[in-house]
């Protein structure tokens, strides 16, 4: 069976490779579910693994396969499975238990292990591949009216657990009614936080670098909400005009804007943070006002990595509404096809920069 891997920690050492057949036999008690690979997204994550810059084999293997946003068909199941059968699509969510209470209760999005597992990431290989075998616990079954989209379901989980952990934290006030939202950052996650925004009800102003017209700022207008460039209007300078924000999405890679975001958040509001940044950027900033803002203003600012069983539903439910309400607009956001897993190179290509691509994906196995 063919596969794209890497070594984890070796720049550009992504390749083909033959990997082992899986089976049903690979899962416990009778409970497998052995998936056809249709479709997998490729990320910035699987670019800076590319890079060499993180990333860890399963145990006791000296290679990693790549792909944590995978689409599926199943083709065949365990005589204990109940849930699904052949014929059914579904997605694999990312990320399994450790050994941290919070594993313990399948909320390993929470864990607090130093090491976690999560596939295509950290020790476990990923859907990059032509099969796999899970049980169906990590299986999120997709309706007809997703499936062309449905490749998209794992970045939206992440976009919903931030926009969830917001409200739930927001609980404490009894009555939190926000009424806008600023997302900082418009590529695939930024966008689609965005449109979660919008079926909520709220105000939206994404804020990304380039100027307008490009497919990013459409595709956000195309929502009802606002396209702001940095480079043109500062964070600030927008909730002076537009009303402070109660809640801000924070996806930008850029962590210095986070301090700008702390300063123009609403009282009462949430700035939810999902980048993932490295290197060591350094910023001068207004401590004591920031943390004055803070305390007197009851405001929340809260990390949210990755995406449990619920958020996973929510997406399900929320891209089907989307489909209903703005038809197509989901699939204006998969620019950019590359045909079968041969092709990595092309893949790797277009994640490095390639002008013009807002999310790109490697279509494997077909619908067929």
């Amino acid at each position: 069976m063919k596969a794209i891997v890497v070594s984890p920690g070796k720049p550009d050492s992504a390749r083909l490779a033959d990997v082992p057949e899986p089976t049903l036999a690979d899962a416990p008690d009778g409970r497998g579910v052995l998936v056809r690979v249709v479709r997998v997204g490729l990320d910035g994550t699987d670019r800076d693994i590319h890079a060499g810059e993180y990333g860890a084999p399963p145990l006791g293997a000296d290679y990693l396969i790549l792909g944590h946003e995978s689409f599926g068909v199943v083709e065949e199941v365990g005589p204990k499975v109940t849930e699904f059968g052949p014929g059914d699509f579904v997605v694999a969510m990312v990320r399994r238990p450790g050994t941290s209470p919070y594993d313990a209760v399948g909320m390993q999005d929470f864990s607090t292990d130093d090491t976690y597992f999560e596939h295509g990431i950290s020790r476990l290989h990923g859907y990059l591949t032509e099969r796999y075998v899970e049980v169906p616990e990590y299986l999120i079954g997709i309706p007809q009216g997703i499936q062309d989209v449905a490749v998209l379901l794992e970045p939206v989980s992440v976009a919903e657990k931030g926009i969830n952990q917001a409200y739930e934290i927001q609980r404490r006030l009894r009555v939190w009614r926000p009424g806008r939202m600023f997302v900082l950052g418009a590529g695939p996650l930024g966008i689609i936080a965005t449109a979660l925004a919008r079926l909520r009800g709220l105000e939206v102003t994404t804020f990304g670098r380039q100027s307008p017209p490009y497919l990013n700022a459409e595709l956000v207008e195309a929502l009802g909400a606002r396209y702001l460039s940095t480079g043109q209007v500062s964070l600030a300078q927008a909730a002076e005009r537009h009303g402070a924000p109660d809640l801000i999405f924070e996806a930008t890679g850029f962590a210095p804007l986070v301090f700008e975001a702390m300063d123009v958040l609403a009282r009462n509001g949430v700035l939810v943070l999902v980048s993932v940044t490295g290197g060591d950027r350094r910023a001068e900033v207004p401590a004591d006002r920031l943390n004055l803002g803070f305390v007197l203003g009851n405001k929340v600012m809260v990390g949210t990595v990755n995406a449990g069983r619920v958020d996973f539903e929510s997406g399900v439910r929320d891209m089907a509404v989307a489909q209903a309400r703005w038809p197509g607009w989901l699939g204006r956001l998969l620019t950019h096809k590359v045909h079968g897993l041969d092709a990595y190179e092309e893949a790797f290509r277009l994640l490095v920069g390639e002008p013009g691509v807002l999310k790109a994906y490697v279509e494997i196995g077909g619908r067929a």
